[in-house]
């Protein structure tokens, strides 16, 4: 008997098999996938745009052949000839199942837009860009004195301004002299001014006195989300800031399935490097159009990225990222030029990368430590940034201890039954009350919660779509405190739990959130391969931070800090619920946002701190989570709610966790959800 094919959506993980010649649009729709049609698959809007991937998705468990999808048609032809379609998207009216696939659906194709929450903090920054604009009064031609505009340009540099041994390209040269005559010999210049390994450079000249300004990109290169700030260099203020989701998502959601895709497909690392950088220039052109700006006067750009990114973006196989000792092929900082990335900004632009920390501790972990200065604090503070690969610092004036630690998408909404990214109407808030176990939340683009009036009205745009990572994470750590989930992350029956949300899910039980399919919305549940998704990425968290406090020798922290555009949306009382976090006071609990995209902004826009990262990343002591045995220990006790072993004694100051058990075959747990640690000989 011959089986249907498998189709793969990304970025939502959902999958399904399918008949030979049915439609994308249609599985799409059969399996609740954010797909855009409003002209009801007749080729005409446009809407559902969608691109196939082909290869070996070892992660994903297909291969995609080439004849994965139906041929080419009239339709999309004649479309692509009057409107115009990026090369390789097909529209998912129109192709059809042929074979195994794997079907990315890009934002703009997407009913609900992903938001991309990584705003840009308020920080005081000391102002020391590496581009400056000085006026400058150069001397007119002479035929007594024979000499170059450009070296009389350069020479009143140096006498007017101190600046010396500048240099320039030749389309500085190619348009140099109309602007110093229709100057009358006075002129603006942007002046790159250089670094240890670079001369200063002039970047753009303008006629007489120029008023305006120029303007850098702080750019947050992550494995989900790309997010850009765009900077005035003269004032330091946040002009604008935007993000889109990294096109590499339709190779991988995590690190490693890219890595394996690099290895198992030739030519697979040079494609993701290629998707990368087209997804860079459309952000920074969706920037731009959004400040009103010419892309031109953006001279200068810096990146933060994890060391797969770092590679990728740069054009380098992470072959060796994949396999131990995990070697990068540089981790010192980086000045290039955007040229040589591909980058449609200004021609000459500047790019510099912060330094990579080691193998799987990267610019992004560099520039929390930036931003955070853990080595400048007198308590010990624990800095996690949350996201698909966690980076965790854990230090104090003393020292400061590094690692990552893969904890998958879950956290994103990828992996759970009705998880979504974050986009208006998922479920992003929960409340369970302990005693009716019934619900209540909250969804993105309302301020309302679901038993408040008005919430209907406010929600009737978006309507209640999914559930995103915060609302997931607030919903099982609210289950785990009402008594519908036991420390094992097993839910009660109805009978167990007192409530008829709990239904039966094959072997196990689910709970109910909300039955929207009377309005002809979603049922949204919690199930348990949800729960043994956010416990497997919880304990990978979990896991990595204790494994630093052990280098440490110490049993507690003094703070803890949660950076990222996830950490910032994460409830502290709900993450130190699931054990997320090592037990501390709630209260010293704080988010930092996006701390890495705040390190890279610090690096825009003050120079002496690119200097200061590159030392101080040198002293921070990395620890390789994937060779040291005790990690393997941590996890098992940290797939536990809280933790089988670790006691959260603030945490039960604060909350009291029933000592449910809903594993009939399992001895009774105590009050935390602990078993007695055992006595070792």
């Amino acid at each position: 008997m011959t089986t249907d094919p498998l189709v793969v959506f990304t970025p939502s993980g959902k999958r399904g098999t399918f008949p030979i010649g049915t439609p994308i649009l249609t599985a799409a729709r059969q399996l609740g996938v954010d797909l855009d049609s409003v002209c009801g698959g007749r080729g005409i809007c446009s809407k559902c745009q969608i691109t196939p991937s082909y290869g070996e998705f070892s992660k994903l468990g297909v291969s995609v052949e080439q004849d994965a999808l139906s041929e080419w048609n009239a339709v999309e032809q004649r479309y692509k000839d009057k409107r115009g379609l990026i090369d390789g998207r097909r529209l998912g009216c129109q192709a059809t199942v042929q074979g195994d696939v794997v079907i990315d659906v890009p934002p703009e194709s997407q009913v609900h837009k992903q938001v991309v929450r990584k705003r840009a903090e308020a920080r005081d920054i000391k102002m020391t860009p590496s581009t400056r604009l000085f006026y400058v009064e150069v001397a007119e031609p002479d035929m007594h004195e024979p000499s170059g505009d450009m070296e009389r340009l350069i020479e009143a540099l140096e006498q007017q301004w101190t600046i010396t041994g500048v240099q320039t390209d030749l389309h500085i040269l190619q348009q140099m002299q109309p602007i110093l005559r229709k100057g009358n010999w006075k002129v603006t210049v942007a002046v790159h001014l250089g670094d240890a390994a670079h001369a200063p450079k002039i970047m753009h000249i303008w006629p007489g006195y120029y008023d305006g300004t120029v303007y850098g990109l702080a750019v947050d290169l992550g494995s989900t989300t790309i997010a850009a700030h765009l900077c005035d260099l003269k004032t330091g203020e946040v002009v604008a800031s935007s993000g889109i989701m990294n096109p590499q998502i339709r190779f991988g959601e995590d690190l490693m399935s890219r890595v394996s895709y690099a290895m198992m497909n030739s030519g697979g690392d040079q494609e993701m490097t290629q998707a990368v950088r087209e997804g860079m220039n459309a952000l920074f052109t969706q920037i731009a159009t959004e400040a009103e700006i010419d892309k031109a006067l953006i001279v200068d750009a810096v990146f933060v990225c994890n060391p797969v990114m770092h590679h990728l973006f740069l054009g380098i196989d992470p072959f060796e990222l994949g396999q131990a000792p995990f070697a990068l092929a540089t981790s010192n900082a980086l000045s290039l030029r955007a040229a040589e990335l591909d980058l449609n900004i200004h021609p000459a632009a500047r790019v510099y990368l912060l330094p990579c920390i080691a193998g799987h501790v990267g610019a992004d972990a560099a520039a929390v430590a930036l931003s955070e200065a853990p080595d400048k604090s007198e308590d010990l503070v624990l800095v996690v940034d949350v996201g698909t690969n966690a980076e965790i610092l854990l230090g104090n004036k003393e020292k400061v201890l590094a690692c990552s630690s893969p904890t998958g998408p879950a956290f994103e909404g990828a992996q759970i039954t009705n998880g979504q990214r974050a986009a208006p109407g998922a479920i992003e808030r929960v409340e369970i009350n302990p005693d009716t176990k019934d619900p209540r939340f909250r969804v993105i683009g309302s301020d309302l919660w679901s038993d408040e009036e008005g919430f209907d009205l406010a929600i009737a745009t978006s309507g209640i779509t999914g559930i995103c990572g915060s609302g997931i994470i607030e919903a099982i750590a609210e289950m785990r405190m009402a008594g519908i989930l036991d420390a094992s992350g097993l839910i009660g029956s109805a009978e167990q739990v007192g409530s008829t949300r709990c239904i039966a899910d094959g072997r196990t039980n689910s709970y109910l959130l909300w039955d929207g399919t009377a309005e002809g919305g979603p049922k949204i549940t919690v199930t348990n391969p949800d729960i043994r998704a956010i416990q497997m990425a919880k304990a990978a968290l979990y896991s990595g931070a204790r494994l630093l406090m052990d280098k440490f020798g110490v049993d507690q922290v003094d703070r803890v800090v949660l950076a990222g555009a996830f950490g910032a949306h994460i409830s502290a009382k709900h993450a130190m619920v699931l054990g997320m976090i090592p037990d501390c006071k709630l209260e010293h609990v704080t988010s930092a946002g996006n701390a890495a995209g705040t390190g890279a902004r610090i690096a825009l826009l003050n120079t002496d701190a690119r200097r200061e990262i590159e030392n101080t990343v040198r002293r921070i002591e990395k620890i390789e989570t994937a060779v040291e045995p005790r990690f393997q220990e941590h996890f098992v006790n940290a797939s536990a709610i809280p933790n089988a072993v670790d006691p959260f004694p603030i945490l039960a100051e604060t909350v009291t966790l029933p000592s449910a058990n809903f594993n009939a075959g399992a001895a009774s747990s105590n009050a935390s959800g602990s078993r007695r640690r055992r006595r070792r000989s």
